[in-house]
């Protein structure tokens, strides 16, 4: 049965890919962005494109809109837009902290409370919030970022929880090591805000192993999240969540069941720090 899907950070990596794959199993795809340039070849494959910046509730309101007024209904929601800025916390200015949790945790948010008043109606959907190991565990510097991902958990067991007695599901994706440019821009904006400061010749080592891992062959294709994500979206009854990727799932073991003063002299020995 076709579905219609509105998936917000479209425009690359995760977003794009399941853009695709949905598009090619026959439903009525939505991909949005703020960045409609890199939406363009979506179009060939029948995908509509939309502007969002999640961050502007009149964009959001503007786009979900805009589906329902050519569809009638959505049924399915995939949270995708995000980002990650690493830092240590004394570093990361509080305008940054607070402009990684209004796209990652209010923009999602946003969403949520745009598309659920139709799903209620209709009595059916699944919102898809894409949440990270980084939900689960914590990695040197990530400070904000994690905040941010242990929001998205937080807030999407909570949604679960709410929307179950109308029929809406709630489903979170946990992504390991996924090949795109995730890593490389966190190692930037970590090198970039650590300059000149006591962290800075740490940071400069982990930034080091982020774009170094990164580049490496041992990471995910981002068309395996698509694939959980299209899982997800199909079912009749979706997991709660779905954990893809390298280390998704054993890290998470680890984090929950190691002391944590051992994991996080694990962590400081990957960065060699």
């Amino acid at each position: 049965m076709s579905k219609v899907v509105l998936i917000t950070g479209g425009s690359s990596g995760i977003g794009y890919e399941s853009a695709l794959m949905l598009a090619s199993k026959g439903h009525r795809v939505y991909a949005a962005a703020r960045r409609t340039d890199k939406l363009e070849p979506l179009k060939e494959h029948g995908i509509q494109t939309l502007h969002l910046d999640v961050n502007d509730e009149a964009s959001a309101r503007q786009c979900v809109q805009a589906v329902l007024d050519a569809e009638g209904h959505i049924d399915v929601l995939v949270n995708n837009a995000g980002y990650g800025y690493f830092g240590p916390v004394e570093c990361v200015s509080l305008e940054e902290a607070r402009s990684q949790m209004e796209t990652n945790v209010f923009g999602l948010a946003t969403m949520c409370r745009l598309v659920i008043p139709s799903m209620r109606e209709q009595g059916s959907g699944c919102i898809i919030n894409i949440s990270s190991l980084a939900g689960q565990s914590c990695f040197l510097y990530g400070g904000w970022y994690h905040v941010s991902k242990y929001s998205v958990e937080a807030l999407s067991d909570c949604l679960r929880m709410e929307l179950k007695p109308f029929g809406i599901d709630v489903v979170k994706i946990e992504p390991g090591g996924i090949r795109t440019q995730w890593g490389h821009i966190a190692g930037d904006h970590l090198s970039e805000c650590t300059k000149g400061s006591v962290y800075e010749q740490s940071a400069a080592k982990e930034a080091e192993l982020l774009h170094y891992g990164y580049s490496s062959n041992f990471l995910t294709d981002p068309s395996a999240v698509a694939k959980a994500i299209t899982r997800a979206a199909t079912s009749k009854r979706p997991r709660v969540r779905y954990r893809v990727g390298l280390g998704a799932s054993s890290m998470a073991f680890l984090h929950t069941f190691l002391p944590l003063r051992w994991w996080d002299s694990a962590m400081r020995l990957m960065g060699k720090v």
